[in-house]
Parts: C-alpha cells; sequence; structure tokens
C-alpha cells in the first residue's frame, strides 16, 4: 500500500475522531429533562436522544474508545510513512510526535469540541441514533475494557468509567461563576447539590439532645401546653425512654381534640391522638432520603443509629437547608451577644461560649462537655430547655426566653448572680425550672398542666 493511501487513512481517522469528540462534548451538555421536552414538542430524534443522555456515562465512554482507536490507528499510520521517507531513527520519531501531537489538539481536542458544546442539541438529535446503535452493538467491548482498568486499579472504580466525573461539573459551574453565566450564591447551590448524594442524615439531622419529646400517658392539655411553648407543631411520643419512639403527635390534631372542652377531651390521652412515626437510619444517603419524603408524602423522620437507639430527628427542611442554606423566618432577628440590663442581670444569645459568660461574672463554669450557654442550660437541666426553663449553675441563674430560627431553639438567656462569688450553694447540683420537677429527665418534656 503506498504512502499516499496511507496518509489519506490516517487524515480519515483523524476526521472521525474529531466527529466522536464532537459528539462526546455535545452529548455531555444535554440534559434527560430537556430531551424529554423534546420529544413531547415531537422533535425528530429526540425520544432516542433521551434514552442515550438517559444513560450517558455508558455512551461516552463508549465514544471516548473509539477516539481513542482513530488517533492510535491514525497515528501509526503516519508513522509507518515516516519510516518509509526517512527511514527508523531519531528524526522520524520526533517528527511523527511532533505532527501528530498539534493535529491531534487541534483538529480532535479543540475545534471539534467547541462546535459540540457550541450546538450540543443539533448535534446531539442529528447522531443519537447511530450513537444508540454503537452503544449496543460495541457497549459490551468498552464495559469490559472498563472492568478491565478498574481491576488494574487501586482501590475501588468506577462502573461507569471515570470520563464524566462530578469534579468537571463543579469546575464547569465554577467556570460559569467566572464569566458572570451564574451568580455567587447560585455557584454555591448548585455545588451543594452535587453533595448531596455523598451527605449521609446524621450530618443533618436535629441531634437527639436537641429534640423535644413528650410521653404517651400525658394528657392532650398537656401536649398543647408543651407545643405552644416550644413552638413545635410536631412531637415525637415516647413510651418508656427517649430509644422507645411509638409515635409523632401533630398540634393540629391536639387542636381539634381540644376545641370543644368537657371532661373527655381532659382524659384524653397523647397516645390517643398520635399517629405513627417513620424512621430512617443515620447512615442513610439524604439524596434518596428527599426522595422518600416526596414519595411518601412525609415531612419527619425519626433517625435510629446502629444499634437501634433514637439518635434524632430529620425533617425535610433539613435537607432543603443543604441545599438552600439556613432557612430564618420574619420572626428571626439579630441581636447582640451581650445586652446588659438593669439591676445587674445580663441578656447573652444562646451561642455565646461559657467562658466569655464566666468572664462577665468573673467565675468558672464547667466548658468541659458544653461550649455555649445554651448547652450549659441544657446540662443543667438534663433536658431541652423551652422558654421559662430555669436552672442556677456557680451561683448564677440562667432563664431560657425567647425561641429563634426554624428549629424553635432557645435564642436568648437572661442571667443574673443568686448569690456571691464564692459563697456555698446549699442546693449545688439542684436545678428545678417552672416546667417539670427536678428528677425528670431527657425524656420528661411536658408542662405540668
Amino acid at each position: 500500500m503506498s504512502d499516499l493511501v496511507l496518509l489519506l487513512i490516517a487524515t480519515g481517522l483523524v476526521v472521525l475522531a474529531g466527529c466522536f469528540a464532537m459528539v462526546d462534548a455535545a452529548l455531555s451538555e444535554v440534559s434527560p429533562a430537556r430531551a424529554t421536552e423534546l420529544a413531547r414538542e415531537d422533535v425528530r430524534g429526540a425520544g432516542t436522544l433521551h434514552a442515550v443522555a438517559v444513560d450517558a456515562a455508558r455512551h461516552i465512554s463508549l465514544l471516548l474508545l473509539l477516539r481513542l482507536v482513530c488517533e492510535v490507528t491514525a497515528t501509526t499510520l503516519v508513522a509507518i510513512v515516516a519510516v518509509d521517507t526517512w527511514g527508523v531513527g531519531v528524526a522520524a520519531a520526533l517528527a511523527t510526535a511532533g505532527a501528530m501531537t498539534v493535529v491531534t489538539f487541534v483538529v480532535i481536542g479543540v475545534a471539534p469540541r467547541t462546535l459540540g458544546r457550541q450546538h450540543a442539541y443539533g448535534i446531539a438529535l442529528a447522531t443519537a441514533g447511530l450513537t444508540r446503535w454503537l452503544g449496543r452493538v460495541l457497549g459490551p467491548l468498552s464495559q469490559l475494557l472498563i472492568l478491565l482498568g478498574n481491576a488494574l486499579t487501586p482501590g475501588r472504580g468506577f462502573r461507569e468509567g471515570p470520563f464524566a466525573t462530578q469534579a468537571e461539573l463543579r469546575e464547569i459551574v465554577d467556570l460559569a461563576e467566572q464569566r458572570g453565566v451564574v451568580e455567587h450564591d447560585e455557584r454555591e447551590m448548585l455545588h451543594s447539590v452535587f453533595s448531596l448524594g455523598s451527605t449521609i442524615v446524621r450530618e443533618v439531622m436535629v441531634p437527639r439532645t436537641d429534640v423535644v419529646f413528650i410521653e404517651r400517658s400525658k394528657s392532650v392539655r398537656q401536649a398543647l401546653a408543651l407545643a405552644l411553648r416550644s413552638g413545635f407543631s410536631r412531637i415525637p411520643v415516647v413510651g418508656e425512654n427517649v430509644d422507645d419512639v411509638v409515635g409523632v403527635v401533630y398540634l393540629k390534631d391536639i387542636v381539634r381534640r381540644t376545641q370543644g372542652g368537657g371532661d373527655a377531651e381532659k382524659n384524653l390521652r397523647v397516645g390517643d391522638v398520635m399517629r405513627g412515626a417513620e424512621f430512617v437510619p443515620e447512615s442513610k444517603p439524604v439524596d434518596e432520603l428527599l426522595r422518600e419524603m416526596q414519595a411518601r408524602r412525609i415531612h419527619m423522620a425519626i433517625v435510629i443509629d446502629e444499634y437501634g437507639g433514637t439518635a434524632g430527628l430529620v425533617t425535610i427542611e433539613d435537607v432543603l437547608e443543604e441545599i438552600v442554606g439556613e432557612i430564618t423566618d420574619e420572626y428571626d432577628v439579630e441581636r447582640p451577644p451581650v445586652e446588659h440590663l438593669d439591676g445587674g442581670s445580663v441578656r447573652v444569645t444562646a451561642r455565646l461560649p461559657v467562658e466569655d459568660l464566666g468572664e462577665l461574672f468573673g467565675v468558672t463554669l464547667p466548658d468541659d462537655e458544653v461550649e455555649t450557654v445554651g448547652g450549659l442550660l441544657a446540662q443543667a437541666l438534663g433536658r431541652v430547655p423551652i422558654p421559662g426553663a430555669t436552672a442556677v449553675v456557680q451561683g448564677l441563674e440562667l432563664v431560657a426566653e425567647s425561641v429563634g430560627g426554624r428549629r424553635n431553639r432557645i435564642d436568648t438567656v437572661l442571667v443574673h448572680r443568686v448569690r456571691p462569688p464564692g459563697e456555698e450553694d446549699p442546693d449545688a447540683g439542684d436545678h428545678t425550672d417552672d416546667v417539670s420537677r427536678p428528677e425528670k429527665t431527657q425524656e420528661n418534656q411536658t408542662a405540668d398542666a
């Protein structure tokens, strides 16, 4: 075969490799949702394009394989011509490598991929039939080579091959922000969506120590008082302890059953009006949880740890906050960390560090297990504080005040001294409030109505 024929074949292979690169780039830009809309509009080839886009990773890996075959074959043919012309030597090798590097970079790496991204849907629609046919015929070969590559690669490989990665998508989003296509907040939101699949429920749940529970034996009037004071419209119901969650009581159910009044309502127990609870493991991916919540129309689930105990709870708002950030309402206001009042009292935010509070009053407060004033109050009470809850720690009286945020956590704590520094506390360790008795623990959350 003459050198001219070999060069013509090599040229044809380079053009074919460029076509594969162009289709690869176009397919990377195609959205299955957009393909579905085109199919509804009866656009020719849209149905086939949707089938290809749904399984884009497999088709992209195949296109990459075909492109590499064309590139290597073309390079080999050019090398044969160079050897036949200049003979075997360094000059022939360098000439072949230099020429093919320029050709493959320009003709395959830049121009076709640019066209593919500029006219993504037009090219993808025109080539969808051929791409799908190649996937059916050569797809098993591509998958076999991917399995072979994964077997030779240390660690866990990628089932569909490492050709369409999340890192590439993140880079595209970053470039879009730099060019002004998306705003900074939109970029952060997109990155949060990418991370959703690798986030587990334990990372977004409300921990057990921040959950307000109520016993099933309490009356509905006590449940109503607790719901109004805590600000929660859904409260988990427990049996023997907090690891025995038996249901969830809804504020609207309580109001509906207590609206008429009378002796019957006074004797009504929480167990009579509660609904069933949903349970999820703490290791469940958040994106799967969101899909389940949407499909089953549930807004809250109890999180279970590996030992079957209650780890916390998760709501659909907790999942959404992973995407859009902290959700607040019109009642949330910014407060100064420390506000001095008349009579020596101080109003501090619940997030104020414990050591800062100790410096304000010149006392040493325990900060080995908790870091914030809100955590110190919860530790002293032995349960989640609600407005009005009171405890005495090292001669300082802590009174929980307003609640803030979507989770209705204590927002501020009123602090004042009840005895001089250094004076012994006759009731050390005895922390009471106007909600529950001293001996009550975490699971006793209801008001003694």
